[in-house]
């Protein structure tokens, strides 16, 4: 069994010394180059910007500081980086020309749809022509209620090409989470799909369209998606029109991208919306470019003609993150439909046709993948694949131990961990030295992240000590604020509204509190435990989520697990639930077994009170595991924006067992 803190891979020599950020380091060991990027980030940034191959206007001065004597926390968010540049993301992802795929989309019946390099830039154009003759301009917002597919990259990039802002929900959203997003941004015009296909249903969008439509009332305009073998929606709405129409309409008058500042505003993305209505992020554009290249190339080894796929949904960061590789050169290879459909190896299938090079996925999914018998390193050619990323919760050790026993022996797995509300990562990987199991390798270059204890001390020498994850520095991708928080609803980094301060500033001034339990390691790397917000108090002892999960799902009875605090005897009391595999039953000596796993692992103030069985777990519709709701439920309170749960009784279901 791999356990926590073992070498599970090394790169050898030449493999380190091609590497992208090897030729972009030097000689420089990671921990130098790593001082160094936060001790200079004037030098760093800009070379940056050269290196990646940034296209635009970059001007002299690289960060533009701003000091707040009286509130530090304005002082992080109003510093500027590149305040004299211009420059188009559109610009930067089509730099390429020329027949080779930009976009390979695979849905899950198994039909591909491609497009070329021109085939993107051609239509692109033509896409926001038509949004400019319908009266669409910068600062407008153009929103997509669509799948993982080509339509949902080219409704993005052509709205950025005007300078318009763009932001996406997946359609397995309700019509009333899509109204809890789109409705706070009041926008000009809504791509939709008719409907959608996952885990072989085919499931239908135009009521929850009607409804949509109707909350929306700033729409102008709704292009609809439609598949080829279905049949025209009629209507008669002038304001709905067909997608591919639309596009043609603007080929008469194509629109190559404008520049704008570093910091126009690129896209809206929003926070969970578990403890309530979300919260709509503002990205900037330049911020966002900037660390998604240095993420792809130097983190993650992205190099031109690459072939990306990143599972994920329209409804999660991480899409925004894929698309990006398009502007290191790299042919974005979407999947839309269940990962496990009609089997568990559907992802390796397409890494093995499309000979990926980069695969990502969510930690999930590698411990599900785990727990079947599957092992495509016998059964699939993986000989393309360099790289794994996972992503979405801590990756345990046997995690690890899986993938390099059954997937590949030679590729590098980067655990790496971010935010929505950063769009990208504050540690990630290195592809120039040792993977360790259970730990994300390093910090990230220009990101001064740091751990600290309850007081705000640093735990950087502390090893393996948990606390609170934070950012020192301010970085390129900070968002530029909430939508409509405060009197206006455009954000204003020198005026941030009141729930912007609070989510990040509030616990430690002057810095970012990023809301991560995270603890450093004895290798230069660090371990996420979980959100702090759902760390548990047992005694006044802070315990996160992520130990007692790695155990218990170690156990090969239990499919997956949930671990809350419920309010108990003025204390806290650890409940257990667990989904159990096919065939499985709860048993008292399967409860006695799991108590004593953990107790052995961890400490015994871990070991839960209760332990249960549920049919399901409450997730998000990114198929994250929901926490904070359950510890509402549980606790007798209201549990807030049901619509952001997939599966709202699931979270029933476990109030009833615990009574």
């Amino acid at each position: 069994m791999t356990v926590r803190g073992e070498i599970v891979w090394k790169p050898d020599a030449k493999r380190a010394k091609t590497s992208r950020l090897q030729q972009f380091g030097g000689s420089k060991k990671f921990t130098d180059l790593h001082k160094w990027s936060v001790a200079s980030p004037d030098e760093f940034w800009a070379q940056i910007w050269d290196f990646c191959g940034v296209v635009g206007e970059r001007g002299s001065q690289v960060i533009e500081r701003s000091k707040s004597p009286e509130d530090p926390s304005l002082e992080f968010i109003s510093t500027k980086f590149f305040p004299q540049s211009n420059l188009s993301v559109v610009e930067n992802f089509l730099r390429k020309s020329g027949n080779d795929e930009a976009i390979v989309a695979i849905d899950e019946s198994g039909k591909r749809t491609t497009r070329t390099w021109d085939e993107l830039r051609s239509r692109v154009a033509s896409f926001a022509g038509a949004l400019e003759n319908l009266g669409v301009v910068a600062g407008d917002r153009v929103v997509a209620w669509l799948p993982n597919t080509i339509e949902a990259i080219e409704t993005m990039l052509a709205t950025a090409s005007i300078g318009a802002v763009f932001s996406s929900c997946s359609p397995d959203f309700g019509a009333q989470g899509v109204l809890d997003r789109f409705s706070q941004i009041s926008p000009k015009v809504l791509v939709s799909t008719e409907s959608y296909i996952y885990g072989g249903k085919k499931f239908d969008c135009l009521e929850r369209l009607s409804v949509i439509r109707a909350g929306l009332p700033t729409l102008t305009k709704t292009l609809l998606v439609s598949s080829k073998d279905s049949n025209d929606v009629s209507n008669t709405d002038k304001s709905i029109n067909d997608y591919e129409m639309f596009i043609a309409s603007g080929a008469t008058k194509p629109v190559a991208p404008k520049r704008f500042n570093f910091d126009h505003p690129w896209y809206v993305l929003y926070s969970s919306g578990t403890t309530g209505v979300p919260k709509c992020i503002v990205h900037r554009t330049g911020g966002v470019l900037l660390q998604h290249l240095k993420e792809h190339q130097l983190h993650c080894d992205i190099r031109d003609g690459d072939r990306v796929m990143y599972f994920t949904t329209t409804g999660w960061m991480m899409w925004n993150w894929l698309v990006s590789v398009l502007a290191s050169g790299a042919t974005a290879v979407l999947y839309d439909g269940s990962p496990s459909f009609p089997t568990m190896t559907r992802l390796f299938d397409i890494c093995q046709t499309e000979k990926i090079t980069l695969l990502g996925t969510s930690a999930k999914f590698i411990d599900s993948a785990r727990k079947s018998d599957i092992a495509p390193i016998i059964s699939h050619d993986l000989a393309a694949l360099r790289t794994i990323c996972s992503t979405g919760s801590p990756l345990a050790p046997e995690g690890f131990g899986w993938v390099y026993e059954k997937v590949s022996k030679i590729v590098h797995l980067a655990s790496i961990s971010g935010g929505t509300d950063i769009c990208a990562c504050f540690v990630g990987g290195d592809p120039t030295s040792a993977v360790y199991a259970g730990e994300i390798q390093r910090p990230c270059l220009g990101m001064a992240s740091d751990v600290l204890n309850e007081s705000g001390g640093s735990l950087r020498e502390n090893f393996d000590v948990p606390g609170e994850l934070v950012c020192h520095q301010p970085f390129p991708s900070v968002p530029l604020g909430f939508w409509a928080d405060g009197a206006i609803d455009f954000p204003n980094p020198n005026n941030p509204g009141p729930k912007f301060r609070a989510a990040y500033f509030e616990r430690f001034p002057g810095m970012w509190s990023h809301g991560d339990f995270a603890s450093w390691t004895n290798h230069g790397g660090m371990t996420i435990h979980g959100r702090s917000d759902t760390t548990l108090n047992p005694g006044g002892v802070r315990i996160g989520t992520a130990e007692i999960y790695r155990v218990v799902e170690q156990h090969s009875d239990v499919l997956e697990s949930l671990v809350f605090g419920q309010d108990f005897d003025n204390d806290v009391r650890i409940v257990l639930a667990v989904r159990l595999v096919t065939g499985a039953t709860m048993t008292s000596e399967l409860v006695a077994d799991l108590k004593l796993r953990i107790r052995n692992a961890c400490t015994p103030r871990h070991v839960p009170a209760i332990v249960i069985a549920v049919a399901d777990l409450p997730r998000t519709r990114s198929n994250k595991l929901v926490e904070l709701a359950v510890v509402d439920a549980v606790n007798g309170r209201p549990v807030r924006n049901v619509e952001a749960i997939a599966n709202p009784e699931a979270i029933t279901a476990i109030v009833e067992a615990l009574k």
